[in-house]
């Protein structure tokens, strides 16, 4: 079938859109590849004559920096778990519950998490904290995080229990298995996917998170990445460009770590299973 020329202009003119999109998406992720390796990197993409690791050296030599990749993993694994275990009690029991306007609960809930890490609510959340003898401690930034992750990933959990017909989970009580039992062989690997789901995004979130540790913490010792990014900054605010790209990569490595472990583990086969 012949295109006319106009169906033909069309699709070239898509094209050529298409490749500068890609193009402008592509020029910073170049960057970010070639800057580390770089002695002599500024903001501007440049490929590098000679490849080093100087920078590198030079980052792992900065002991704030290092820890501070050190706290970012105590801080998101700690809140990953506890917005997991939470997430997946609360949203079972939410969705198996005959309590009255539970869908409205739900949407209240989510309405008000957006303003418990936001930056309006900082003053009545430092001030909690500060009640509570908390200020400068790894707990009080995993409590807080655990607050305001905790009614979304509810609401992204309750949608895989409700999947679940309560049949099953009465046909395995039928036969014996008590209620706790029920729960773990037959509704938890079902709702399996929804809890890496909510796993990826809640270690996303804290991971990347600048406000909560900046607000909440005093001691250099237990300042996250997030922080300590900024000692490669001059005392004038100009970023010293080749420490801070090198760092910026280390610093998504764990990100892109588990992103590439989900992948392979479940790829886009997001699916569970009732054990026997």
């Amino acid at each position: 079938m012949t295109l006319s020329f106009h169906q033909m202009l069309s699709r070239i003119s898509f094209s050529v859109l298409t490749a500068i999109i890609g193009i402008a998406f592509a020029l910073p992720l170049l960057w970010f590849l070639f800057a580390p390796f770089n002695a002599r990197a500024e903001l501007g993409l440049e490929i590098p004559a000679v490849f080093t690791l100087q920078n590198f050296y030079t980052v792992f030599e900065n002991k704030f920096a290092m820890r501070g990749l050190l706290n970012s993993f105590i801080q998101s694994v700690g809140g990953v778990v506890l917005v997991g275990i939470s997430a997946t009690l609360a949203a079972y029991a939410l969705s198996r519950s005959d309590v009255p306007g539970k869908k409205s609960i739900t949407y209240i809930l989510l309405l008000f998490s957006s303003v418990v890490s936001g930056s309006a609510a900082m003053v009545p959340i430092f001030l909690i904290i500060s009640s509570l003898g908390l200020i400068d401690t790894h707990i009080a930034v995993i409590l807080v995080f655990a607050g305001g992750l905790l009614p979304t990933a509810m609401f992204i959990l309750r949608d895989f229990i409700d999947g679940i017909p309560k049949s099953y989970e009465e046909s395995a009580m039928v036969a014996g298995a008590s209620s706790m039992q029920a729960f773990r062989d037959v509704a938890l690997p079902v709702i399996r996917p929804g809890i890496v789901v909510v796993v990826v995004w809640a270690f996303v979130n804290i991971w990347g998170s600048f406000l909560i540790p900046f607000i909440l913490l005093r001691s250099d010792e237990l300042m996250p990445a997030s922080v300590a990014i900024y000692s490669f900054y001059s005392e004038a605010g100009t970023p010293i460009v080749t420490l801070l790209a090198a760092y910026a990569l280390i610093y998504s490595f764990p990100v892109i770590s588990l992103y590439l472990f989900v992948n392979w583990k479940f790829g886009f086969r997001f699916f569970g299973g009732i054990k026997a």
